[in-house]
């Protein structure tokens, strides 16, 4: 019954994944912690090895059908993420578990935080063109590859895909509407940029290949329904499902943390 238990929760990841085009691991990592009573290190070894096949596929080809991949950038941004992975899991295998938790909630708060606009609240309105309208950013090689390592580094970290870094970072500063950013990061994550970390996950002892393989089953349909699901949902709406998204995964890691191990 286990297997099915993996399945199911590999399902619900790939619609979150081809959704908002952020790997899935944020809803992989903290369900393991809670229904299935793994520690953050094998969690994030299994997470991270679930989504290291190109699990995405489905959902990558609805993205690039519709015309929002931008093919160069996340090549680049690839590159950036198999570094980055490197870096980021040997610090998680030496950093104290419960630092890299609340680190964890504080960056999940600020990213909802921006995707809620809050800042805006409290600055004067100015007449801005519409979502879709906005002209995106176009930057030197070396930009997307840093974007790519910090996703990467926290991807190590966090057993994370690295696409809630990357897709709020093109949004914010690229001017990518939420649905291509979600595109462009999603087909990034399809090549296998978190094998340096799932390799010294695994020297370490962390990892457990079948439990991946069953969550990577569930995630090839769940990516395709999430993203059908994706392409039809407003830009506004987008964002703020998104917003609360990470929140309410915040808000679960906090209560892990703080409640008696």
């Amino acid at each position: 019954m286990i297997e099915i238990g993996f399945i199911i929760l590999g399902i619900l990841t790939g619609i979150l994944s081809g959704l908002f085009g952020i790997g899935g691991g944020i809803l992989i990592v903290p369900s393991l912690l809670l229904f299935f009573g793994m520690n953050i290190l094998d969690a994030n070894a299994i997470s991270l090895s679930a989504m290291i096949l190109p699990v995405g596929i489905l959902g990558l080809i609805s993205y690039y059908k519709a015309g929002m991949i931008v093919i160069k950038d996340s090549l680049l941004i690839a590159l950036g993420l198999f570094i980055g992975s490197f870096i980021g899991g040997e610090l998680a295998v030496n950093i104290n578990e419960v630092f890299l938790t609340k680190l964890y909630v504080g960056i999940l708060f600020y990213i909802a935080i921006l995707y809620l606009e809050i800042p805006s609240l409290f600055k004067k309105k100015k007449e801005s063109k519409p979502e879709e309208e906005l002209k995106q950013v176009k930057k030197a090689f070396w930009v997307y590859m840093i974007i790519g390592m910090g996703a990467g580094i926290f991807a190590g970290l966090f057993g994370k895909g690295g696409g809630i870094v990357i897709v709020p970072i093109l949004v914010a500063v690229l001017h990518y509407s939420p649905k291509a950013a979600a595109a462009t990061s999603l087909a990034a994550l399809q090549l296998p940029v978190g094998l340096p970390s799932i390799v010294i996950y695994a020297q370490n002892g962390h990892l457990n290949i079948m439990y991946a393989v069953f969550i990577a089953t569930g995630i090839v349909l769940g990516t395709f329904w999430g993203t059908k699901l994706g392409l039809k949902l407003p830009p506004a709406i987008f964002k703020k499902i998104f917003a609360f998204f990470l929140i309410a995964v915040a808000i679960f890691m906090l209560l892990k943390t703080s409640s008696p191990m």
